[in-house]
């Protein structure tokens, strides 16, 4: 009898493999990333970071004069006056935006050589931040403390044999924090990156009797092309011509030197340090806030606002979507808030949901 022949089992079929290269058992794949995007509600629930109104602040800038002025290179930004600062605070406030930067342009007349205006007991600033104090009282108002808006050369300190005097600046300094806070200013912001001018102004500070202003340090404010259009903004590019900052503010190639200018502003008393300007600089946030876990922020600054703003003016890119998306990456980069330009278009936006 002839033994049929008998097929040879089949053999089992390999189980699929993933794109990393291993091998998937059951109905492929078993782990979707994509199901928790599927639903807006799901998207809602599993983001890890998210974009509030209480992380913005808004810089605004001040003149002398009755109506606004555009700012040429950055499109729907103004110039104010101190009755129309005023009306923004009230906006602000009406929106839940915590905090205004104040900025002013100077008239030109009023400039010298070691920034005398800025420890004037009535100039601009100290009449911008009265007004908005008693205006809208509830609302926070920073200070920046530098003088480049008020020195002819545009330099953010005094110049001695072609270089910006660290200790004789940071005295100025020192003088024009404690006439902010007599003003009403809640927050000195040192912009200026003179060595040591922290623990300066926070003993100056302490010493008048304002122990409770903060101060957020610039800590690392890094010698950038991104600032042109707000040296437009405050009447400083053409004091400064063809000179750059580069002996005091940080060349844009060092990471590790930001977190030792960070180290000595906290150790000599800021409550909050800055990193500016913003996106080109994620990284520094990241390693700022994982190194010290103190109140970080970063500053959009005004290239930042023009390059997007243009692009956006000309139908490149969508507005709304391109400002949420570049202020959520400064919170997922661990940034606590965000000085921008857009913080009132933002604040709208957020408010839709």
């Amino acid at each position: 009898m002839v033994e049929r022949l008998r097929r040879p089992p089949a053999a089992p079929a390999e189980a699929p493999v993933s794109d990393n290269g291993e091998r998937v058992h059951g109905q492929f794949p078993r782990v979707r990333l994509r199901r928790n995007r599927r639903d807006a509600w799901t998207r809602r629930l599993v983001a890890e970071h998210r974009l509030g109104v209480d992380d913005l602040i808004w810089p605004l800038f001040v003149h002398e004069g009755g109506g606004p002025v555009p700012v040429a290179s950055m499109p729907g930004v103004e110039r104010l006056s101190l009755a129309l600062a005023v009306e923004a605070a009230r906006e602000a406030a009406d929106l839940g935006i915590p905090l205004l930067a104040i900025f002013p342009q100077i008239e030109q007349a009023l400039k010298r050589p070691d920034g005398s205006e800025a420890i004037a007991p009535n100039n601009l600033v100290c009449r911008a931040v009265a007004a908005i104090k008693r205006a809208v009282p509830g609302i926070g108002v920073l200070c920046d403390v530098a003088l480049d808006p008020f020195t002819d050369h545009g330099h953010d300190g005094v110049i001695r044999q072609g270089y910006v005097a660290n200790d004789e600046t940071v005295a100025i300094l020192c003088r024009q924090a404690v006439l902010q806070a007599e003003a009403g200013c809640d927050v000195i912001a040192p912009s200026d990156m003179m060595d040591g001018r922290v623990g300066r102004v926070r003993d100056a500070l302490d010493a008048a009797g304002f122990e409770a202003v903060r101060i957020m340090s610039y800590a690392a404010k890094y010698a950038s092309a991104f600032f042109g259009p707000f040296r437009d903004a405050i009447g400083s590019k053409t004091n400064l011509g063809l000179a750059d900052k580069k002996t005091y503010q940080m060349d844009p190639a060092n990471s590790d030197e930001a977190l030792r200018e960070v180290a000595l502003d906290l150790a000599e008393g800021a409550d909050m340090v800055m990193v500016k300007p913003g996106m080109p600089y994620l990284d520094i946030v990241a390693r700022v806030k994982q190194r010290f876990a103190m109140p970080t922020f970063a500053y959009q600054v005004s290239g930042e606002y023009a390059m997007m703003k243009g692009a956006a003016l000309n139908g490149w890119l969508d507005h709304d979507r391109v400002v949420l998306e570049t202020l959520l990456a400064f919170k997922r980069a661990g940034a606590d808030g965000v000085l921008t330009y857009f913080a009132r278009d933002a604040a709208k936006l957020l408010a839709k949901g």
